[in-house]
């Protein structure tokens, strides 16, 4: 699914001149493009799975947007949402005293700012996109730091390993015998 984003900004009339004169000549608006995984549903939301630990809801009817988590519920969850919504709010798309938790567990939502000037939805996708952008990096590197962890404890190097000692290892091991009843009431119970 292609989507064009086209933001106006306000400019100083000398600047607005030169703009609409090349505005005559190209006759084409000024468009950045952006490539995101994003859906459209039935309702009219954009729906955005980028992110790799959330997913990002747009909803226009309701004027918000939300951001749940993906299949993992871990800690790295919040802090994406934290993340996302104080860049918003920093940005001018979201109201930053609507933020809060949403009525799906392990999700956030806000409030959208309104505009006659701008298009909110073409907005805020270009300013999710730069957030995903900007996050790439981190996931990056704390996928790169999981997967080391993983092979140094699977496949440990030879300092970080030990060779079997025979003396080391023995059959009978501890002071519970697997055998013998605990306290000495074996005679006592019968089962």
């Amino acid at each position: 699914m292609k989507i064009d984003v086209k933001i106006k900004k306000e400019t100083d009339p000398k600047e607005k001149a030169l703009h609409d004169k090349i505005n005559k000549l190209s006759k084409k608006p000024a468009t950045k493009k952006i490539k995101l995984r994003a859906r459209k549903t039935l309702d009219g939301n954009v729906l955005i799975s980028d992110h790799e630990d959330i997913d990002i809801a747009i909803m226009p009817s309701q004027s918000k947007i939300v951001a749940f988590a993906k299949d993992n519920f871990e800690e790295y969850v919040y802090d994406a949402q934290d993340k996302l919504f104080k860049f918003l709010a920093k940005k001018g798309i979201i109201d930053p005293s609507s933020i809060q938790g949403g009525n799906v567990f392990m999700s956030m939502e806000a409030k959208l700012v309104q505009s006659e000037d701008y298009n909110v939805v073409q907005a805020s996708l270009l300013n999710i996109s730069k957030f995903i952008d900007e996050e790439k990096p981190s996931y990056l590197l704390r996928k790169a730091y999981e997967e080391e962890e993983e092979r140094r404890l699977t496949e440990p190097d030879p300092e970080d390993s030990t060779e079997f000692d025979s003396n080391r290892h023995k059959t009978q091991k501890g002071s519970m015998r697997p055998n013998i009843r605990p306290y000495g009431i074996s005679s006592i119970y019968r089962i």
